[in-house]
């Protein structure tokens, strides 16, 4: 059975192209940076969690909420075929159970905070925005685009951040956690305009407080789907 169970909907991917030495102590063992055209890519991604459930169980309030995280792209080199993968350097949920499970289960860097969402889909246009408040301030993304969908093109950059299928996190500097997601091929609405009002330095850190002077390299908005994640395992030195 599956460990988790959910829809990702509505997902706005700000990408940033930034120097590797930033990313370094946030490599998880076992894993090496996954570049796209020789460039290092972190990406702040806001999205809606709909019809969640845990071990086939839906919690209770726990269903539908929002998430935002600061992600980069890792691979694994395992039985002759590379795995891609994404690493999150802090995902920001609105509710303190999922924190909880998250940050126990699978070693990751999860917070609670207030959060907020928007959805405009008319035949005119699509507005999303996802927002979450850090220290009394709130801070939020958003982008307007098409209202209607389009398949991803092949050995495009927007399919190469979408289409990364393992999660990893660093347990310690020789053991990692690596979990598989399942979902299909996204198809992606061409954005029109964009904006990011974001306090990095507070939500994660000043080593991140730059990007709030960084216009990001592309930005994209993905419809989602179905998604479920699986295969938990360690890796890392002592597990080769």
């Amino acid at each position: 059975m599956s460990f988790l169970t959910a829809e990702w909907r509505k997902l706005i991917i700000a990408n940033y192209v930034v120097e590797q030495c930033l990313l370094e102590p946030y490599i998880p063992a076992g894993t090496e940076l996954d570049f796209w055209e020789g460039k290092c890519y972190l990406s702040l991604v806001g999205f809606m969690f709909i019809n969640t459930k845990l071990l086939g169980i839906k919690i209770p309030f726990h269903s539908n909420f929002e998430e935002v995280n600061l992600r980069f792209y890792v691979k694994r080199f395992e039985e002759g075929e590379w795995k891609r993968g994404v690493v999150f350097i802090k995902e920001i949920v609105p509710k303190r159970a999922l924190t909880f499970v998250a940050n126990t289960v699978y070693n990751e860097n999860y917070e609670t905070l207030p959060m907020g969402h928007f959805w405009e889909h008319n035949r005119d246009h699509l507005k999303v925005e996802y927002s979450w408040k850090k220290g009394g301030q709130w801070n939020q993304i958003s982008v307007d685009a098409e209202p209607v969908s389009i398949p991803q093109k092949k050995n495009t950059e927007s399919e190469f951040i979408t289409e990364h299928y393992w999660g990893y996190a660093k347990v310690n500097d020789e053991t990692s956690n690596e979990y598989e997601v399942k979902h299909p091929r996204w198809q992606t609405y061409p954005v029109k305009s964009h904006e990011i009002d974001v306090n990095f330095a507070a939500t994660y850190g000043e080593a991140f407080s730059f990007l709030g002077d960084k216009n990001p390299s592309s930005i994209f908005l993905a419809e989602g789907s179905e998604i479920s994640v699986e295969n938990k395992q360690r890796i890392g030195d002592r597990y080769e």
